[in-house]
Formats: C-alpha cells, structure tokens, sequence
C-alpha cells in the first residue's frame, strides 16, 4: 500500500477512537495504513476488524511503520514505549507523542531518539473522546518543522485543527495551558452551582443555559485573541472592548458575591475574579 504507515500504541478511552478513526481514513482514501498494538485483547479485536494489523509487540509494529503514535497513561509508559521501539526503529522514523506529560519530559525524549536516527514531536489533544471519534480533535504540536511535516499526514486525519506549537515540549506546554483554564473553569461551574443550589434554582437547567449560551459566544476564549497579555495601550482596539467587558464583569460579579454573602455560601474563586479581572484583562 502507498501513502503512510501508522502504527498506534495504546487503545483506551481516547487512544481507540483515535486509532478507529485512522482506520476508517485509512479504508476509505488508501492514503494511510494502520498497525496497531495494545496489552488487551479486546480493542484489538476492535481495530482489526476496522482493518487495522494488529501486531504482537512495539518493536513488532515499528518495523515497518513511518509514524509511530503513543497514547499510553504517563510519562513512564511513554518510555516504555519508545525505549522498545528504538530497538527496531528504522532511520526517519517520527514518534508522536499524544500523552499529556511533564513539561521537560519532550525534550529528554528527543534527545533519546535522535540517538536512534528517530524523529519525535510532541502532539496532546484536546477534544475527548468524541473529538477523537469523528476526526475533529485539536492536536498542539512541538518539534521541528522536518518532525511535523512527517507527522502531519496521521495528524490530519485524526484532528480538525493541528497546530504547531513551537520547538519540542511547545505542545505539551499549550496543552497544559489550555487545561489549566478547563479545571479552573470546571472548579468555577461547582462554585456557581452552590450559589444556584442555595439560591433554589435548577442546576440541570443553569448547565443548559451555560452549554447553550459557551456555544454562541465562545465561552472563556472569547477574550483571547490579543498577541501578548501586557497591559493594553491607550488607543488599542481592545482598550473600549474589554473596559466594557470588565465593567460589566465587575458588576456582575459584584451582585454574585453579595447573593452568596446573603444565602451563606461562600464564593472564593469569585471574590478573586472580581479583584483581578480588569488587570487581567490588561487594563
């Protein structure tokens, strides 16, 4: 078969959607080919009856692959994985690493595999499991320009945005950045929902309000489309945009607060929004 051969390590909650989703692109187009490893059985009964390879091992399935993808839990595994496909790499190999890991783990990675005459990028996704089924992930890429454009024909087809982030470890640092405005958000949602809970509202009904309205304005990435988070200048486009939005982010908050202070629940993450907001914002 022509075009790239993938291999895929590690089928759980994202990682076999991802790999279905290569195996469906890779049936429909011919322009891939999909090889597959995983230490359980069934979701390998699963790919390969998508019509994937599956393979007995990592160093197996390294042979003769192009791309090798890595979706395993933690920085561990991930050494795992790679230390045994070294052994049986090919020259030029790139290995994309989708694990969420620490920081500074990329940058050891790649320096292993250079030893190796092996190609690594860094490449979390964001999206979840249904992201990863219907090919609509965003993957946040670090690594060199030559180590992406070998990468980029399986990322494309598992992801609807691909960015290059930067140099190694970019992608892993986005990704973080990223999540770390997903859990405050989620720990913002469970203080809001104490506040309607004391308030006698419809908790079910405040999360479709919120999904519904996210949907329309873009939720918290509405605010960031500045180059830098300095402080704005006089004249700026964005000195009238975000003065509204602050004045109006004050006050709301403002009023949250004090329904909190009279229903008795306490609203830390609020009472620090409305202190730091307009500063946030660069004002």
């Amino acid at each position: 078969m022509t075009g790239t051969a993938v291999g895929f390590v590690g089928l759980g909650n994202i990682g076999k959607p991802m790999a279905l989703r290569l195996a469906r692109r890779a049936q429909a187009s011919g322009e891939l080919s999909l090889s597959v490893y995983d230490v359980m059985p069934e979701p390998l009964a699963e790919l390969e009856a998508a019509g994937a390879t599956v393979t007995g091992s990592v160093a197996e399935l390294v042979a003769d692959v192009d791309v090798l993808c890595v979706m395993v839990r933690d920085d561990d595994q991930v050494r795992d994985v790679l230390g045994q496909a070294l052994g049986s790499a090919r020259d030029g190999l790139v290995v994309v690493v989708h694990s969420t890991v620490a920081p500074e783990t990329p940058r050891q990675l790649e320096i292993t595999a250079a030893k190796h005459g092996v190609l690594l990028v860094d490449a979390p996704v964001s999206g979840g499991a249904m992201g990863a089924a219907d090919g609509t992930l965003a993957i946040m890429v670090g690594g060199t320009d030559e180590a992406f454009a070998a990468a980029r024909p399986a990322l494309d087809a598992l992801g609807s945005k691909v960015i290059h982030a930067g140099t190694i470890g970019a992608g892993t640092k986005f990704k973080l950045a990223r999540n770390m405005m997903h859990f405050i958000s989620f720990t913002a949602a469970t203080e809001a929902q104490r506040l309607a809970e004391a308030a006698g509202l419809d908790l079910r009904a405040l999360g479709d309000v919120v999904r519904h309205t996210d949907a329309i304005t873009g939720g918290p990435g509405a605010i960031m489309h500045r180059e830098t988070a300095a402080p704005i200048e006089d004249g700026d486009f964005w000195m009238g945009v975000f003065s509204h939005v602050a004045d109006l982010g004050e006050k709301d908050l403002r009023f949250a607060t004090e329904l909190g202070e009279s229903l008795g629940v306490d609203t830390p993450l609020a009472d620090l929004a409305l202190r730091r907001l307009r500063t946030g914002l660069g004002l």
